[in-house]
């Protein structure tokens, strides 16, 4: 058996008897461990960007206690091989291809919202994990985290803090979709709620008014609360995440305030050494790059992830995390309706264990309004509905043979939405379940028509 494949095989097995699969520094430690030329555990660290003493004291030994407890037999770095391929070819929870028994599957979980901490369907898009877990040790480091809805923006951000907070770090975690209206309302009212949200996060009374100062005015007010009083009270690094940031382009002004306050502190702090303590963790939607105006903009500096569409092999992996077996036909269909979308995959997946439908079947009548993805098509539609140039853009697409040029910001919100793919600049259709779909209503006279002229608008929404 090849190291991928045992690695992939004891992932499994974990995530059947315990409803978790390995964590990422666990199959890279196992991984190392069942190479013929094995790495000291030093030197794993180093290259994963983990602290040696983690590995020795921390994350190896509760991995070998965990699969010596699975297999009852005593495992370590040293016999690891010998005894895992032996006890995986002959346990019964998988059989020699690594496939999970359906029937074994329990507590199937929504491919709505965030993926767990402890999920075991997560997958992994390396090296993307690896690279933010050692960009997040770095002082004064920002990331940047792009990708259209529903690609899994906020599972791998949860990711980057559970690791922080594993190296000792303190974390804040401010997502904009609960800031209410009023707060969104002035650059004032939003960092003083920043900086106390910041502050009751990390455990600290937020004493607003003593370090603020109306004169001053609010962006040089939060800077300095930050840099008087949160660095001044916290000794070790603080990892501050804006998830949901795309929210805060309706509002201009706050816009502006925020992007420049973020700019400031990650260029001219440099000299001051409390600001080594902050990272800095942004999340939106990949549409937010074309409003930039002429605003000192941040979102060109620090490290960029672009989250790409699971590949054929994740997409397959997932499959058999949710006990499934796919043939290589089966996976070029699947893969050829939804291009390797996370949420459109996972939906896919856990119609077919939970209601026991086959993948034929539920690929035969993806586009129809009973479907499994009827939902989420009409919500695409009715967005498309109430933005009738991107609308117009979206049909000139669906409509060319071949990929064609597409203004720069109707392309960027058609690709947050995941409905098209740029190459050198030109769009095309992301995968073949949109094209049906809308081909569909394009041709088809429905209140979700995209060529309905204003006049017919009119007359369907009264």
């Amino acid at each position: 058996m090849g190291v991928q494949e045992i690695v992939e095989l004891t992932d499994t097995l974990v995530s059947i008897r315990t409803g978790s699969p390995l964590s990422y520094i666990q199959k890279v430690i196992l991984s190392e461990s069942l190479q013929d030329v094995k790495k000291t555990y030093d030197q794993i660290a180093i290259e994963n960007g983990y602290s040696p003493s983690y590995l020795k004291n921390g994350a190896a030994p509760k991995l070998w206690n965990l699969l010596s407890e699975i297999l009852g037999e005593k495992i370590s770095k040293t016999n690891c091989r010998f005894l895992l391929e032996k006890q995986l070819i002959k346990s019964g929870e998988l059989n020699q291809s690594g496939v999970q028994d359906t029937s074994e599957v329990t507590n199937i979980e929504s491919p709505e919202g965030q993926v767990p901490l402890t999920s075991r369907f997560y997958i992994e898009r390396a090296p993307i994990e690896s690279t933010c877990y050692q960009e997040i040790q770095k002082p004064r480091s920002l990331i940047r985290i792009k990708a259209p809805r529903k690609m899994g923006k906020t599972s791998l951000m949860v990711r980057i803090l559970d690791f922080a907070q594993n190296q000792g770090f303190k974390t804040v975690k401010i997502s904009l979709n609960r800031a209410e209206s009023e707060v969104l309302s002035s650059s004032e009212k939003f960092l003083r709620w920043l900086c106390a949200n910041s502050a009751r996060q990390l455990g600290l009374d937020p004493k607003l008014d003593e370090y603020w100062n109306e004169e001053m005015g609010a962006i040089v007010s939060c800077t300095l609360y930050f840099q008087s009083y949160l660095f001044e009270q916290i000794n070790s690094p603080i990892v501050l995440a804006l998830d949901e940031l795309n929210q805060l382009f309706e509002y201009p002004s706050l816009r502006r305030d925020l992007l420049v306050l973020l700019r400031s502190w990650h260029e001219e702090t440099r000299d001051l050494s409390q600001w080594e303590k902050l990272r800095i963790l942004l999340v939106s939607l990949t549409e937010i790059d074309l409003r930039i105006d002429t605003i000192p903009y941040p979102f060109n500096m620090g490290l960029s992830v672009d989250l790409p569409p699971f590949t054929s092999e994740q997409v397959f992996n997932l499959g058999r995390y949710h006990g499934l077996n796919l043939s290589a036909d089966e996976l070029s269909q699947l893969m050829e309706l939804v291009g390797g979308f996370p949420y459109l995959v996972r939906l896919t997946f856990y119609h077919s264990v939970l209601q026991q439908i086959e993948l034929k079947d539920l690929i035969e009548t993806a586009t129809s309004d009973t479907g499994i993805y009827s939902d989420h098509l009409q919500s695409q539609a009715w967005y498309l509905q109430e933005n009738r140039e991107l609308a117009i853009a979206f049909q000139k697409v669906l409509s060319a043979e071949s990929p064609i040029p597409v203004d720069q910001v109707e392309a960027f919100k058609l690709l947050s939405l995941g409905l098209i793919y740029l190459e050198n600049d030109r769009a095309r259709i992301s995968c073949e379940l949109y094209r049906q779909y809308f081909h569909c209503k394009i041709n088809n006279p429905t209140p979700l028509n995209l060529t309905l002229n204003p006049e017919q608008e009119r007359k369907n929404r009264l």
